[in-house]
């Protein structure tokens, strides 16, 4: 339905629901109100006066937020948390004077915003874990079957499909790394107050340094997070940002090369993205088989790869304590980064749901090079039947100038075979230089390193593959 608003695209073509729901307004602000319950909690554990009936009303109204009266409050403050206080004041009446109690806005803007990135990075994590159990089965399935290797996207030596796939899956094993420490090294914010200093909690607490620092042990523990940065000023560091927005830059990056890959070998007609059956390639030319998937990944990476640019400026310009003119560019940049990396993960597993591998097209290709790439196999048969290696090898030099003149000229089949055969210089029938042709002959260790590195190094990661299961944290 058209509408005369502008709509973000990854929010409505893109991004799955589950990552929508990540970055929805219902999750943020209901994490907005358990971090206040939780403030209260710890500082009624700690000594002050906040009575059980004042913390039930603020636990039973978590999720009843009239988004209407927070726009109202917003309004007339000009200010998102107090606007939040006052709606959730409106509902748990009883609690509103202890409500954000010695709090500034950063205790819930950044200490949320860690909850949520932590909940993003744990999906595209899954998804990420999810890509590479496809992916590794098809390296499996493939991991023998020979194709031409290409440097500079010039026929070289042989390698196998599977091997290909590895490579793809050696990328996403050092993302997954990056993933992993990110993840375990995450931190709260904390209770730190206004610059930092915690000086407020300090006065609340009659200057009792141990009850300052529970407190933030306890909010710590009630968040699930085991500790806070020990040092802030009004915010945590906004590198913290930047090493966020690098691992997604490292999932786009690799699967850019990865879709790029495929890409190219569907316009070699060798593998090929999945096809519906009432798919159209191209609104003009009917018999096209565009691989958008891939484009589709490759146009999303890009946006990621530079949007990895706006934590890193950030965190540069931020001026002593704090400046405001992270916010704006925080609402927007984060979020789109995660959905953006979200909707490739998607498309990729897809891809890898139905890929079509064209066996008889690949081993076409191969016959069409690898005359070429044989000679010094077909020179030292010369050499063991008595012939001149020297001699042998100017022939071979003048035999395969002219092989590739009938491919590059005139378009013909590559017929280096027969030319070698009916040339007494090799003493080579054309039979015995065939059996040399057995491309399987000439992927050394390719199948092998397959099989290797998914057992000894993918298995073991898979194992951390489970069922994204819905916790106190991750719930929204």
């Amino acid at each position: 339905m058209a509408t005369d608003r502008y709509e973000n695209p990854l929010m409505q073509r893109y991004a799955s629901a589950q990552m929508q729901g990540i970055f929805s307004a219902d999750n943020k602000f209901t994490t907005w109100r358990r971090l206040w319950v939780a403030l209260a909690e710890a500082e009624r554990d700690l000594g002050l006066n906040i009575t059980d009936e004042q913390l039930e009303q603020m636990r039973t109204n978590v999720t009843n937020i009239d988004y209407d009266q927070a726009k109202t409050y917003e309004k007339k403050f000009k200010h998102d948390v107090m606007a939040h206080v006052h709606a959730f004041g409106d509902v748990a009446p009883k609690a509103k004077g202890i409500i954000h109690l010695g709090a500034t806005s950063a205790y819930v803007g950044d200490n949320a915003d860690v909850i949520i990135f932590r909940q993003a990075l744990k999906l595209v994590y899954q998804k990420t874990l999810k890509l590479i159990d496809k992916m590794s089965r098809f390296a499996l399935e493939y991991a023998d079957l020979p194709t031409l290797g290409f440097t500079h996207f010039q026929p070289a030596q042989l390698t196998t499909v599977g091997k290909r796939a590895a490579l793809w899956l050696q990328d996403l094993l050092l993302d997954i790394e990056d993933m992993e420490h990110t993840l375990s090294t995450m931190r709260l914010r904390g209770v730190k107050g206004t610059t930092g200093t915690q000086a407020s909690f300090m006065s609340l607490f009659d200057n009792d340094e141990e009850k300052v620092k529970r407190l933030e042990q306890l909010i710590c523990e009630k968040m699930a997070f085991d500790c806070a940065y020990a040092v802030t000023g009004q915010t945590y560091s906004r590198k913290a940002d930047f090493r966020l927005l690098n691992c997604l830059s490292a999932i786009a990056q690799s699967l850019h090369k990865c879709a790029t890959d495929i890409r190219l070998l569907q316009h070699l007609k060798e593998i090929e993205e999945p096809f519906g059956k009432t798919q159209i390639g191209s609104s003009a030319m009917a018999y096209k088989r565009n691989p958008m998937k891939c484009e589709r990944v490759c146009s999303l990476a890009r946006y990621v790869i530079v949007d990895a640019l706006n934590p890193a400026l950030t965190a540069s310009i931020q001026w002593f304590e704090r400046t405001l003119d992270d916010s704006a560019n925080r609402r927007i940049s984060i979020p789109e980064a995660f959905l953006a990396t979200d909707a490739i993960l998607e498309l990729m597993l897809n891809v890898f749901t139905d890929i079509v591998v064209n066996e008889n097209v690949i081993a076409a290709h191969i016959m069409e090079e690898l005359p070429f790439m044989l000679t010094e196999n077909i020179l030292m048969e010369c050499v063991k039947k008595g012939g001149d290696r020297q001699e042998a090898h100017e022939k071979m030099r003048v035999l395969s100038m002219e092989a590739a003149e009938q491919v590059k000229v005139h378009g013909r089949k590559n017929d280096l075979v027969k030319r070698i055969a009916e040339d007494g210089t090799f003493g080579l029938t054309e039979e015995e230089i065939l059996q040399l042709m057995k491309p399987e002959k000439y992927t050394g260790r390719a199948g092998g390193q397959v099989r290797e590195f998914i057992d000894g190094q993918i298995k073991p990661l898979l194992e951390k593959l489970t069922d994204q299961t819905e916790t106190e944290e991750t719930k929204y």
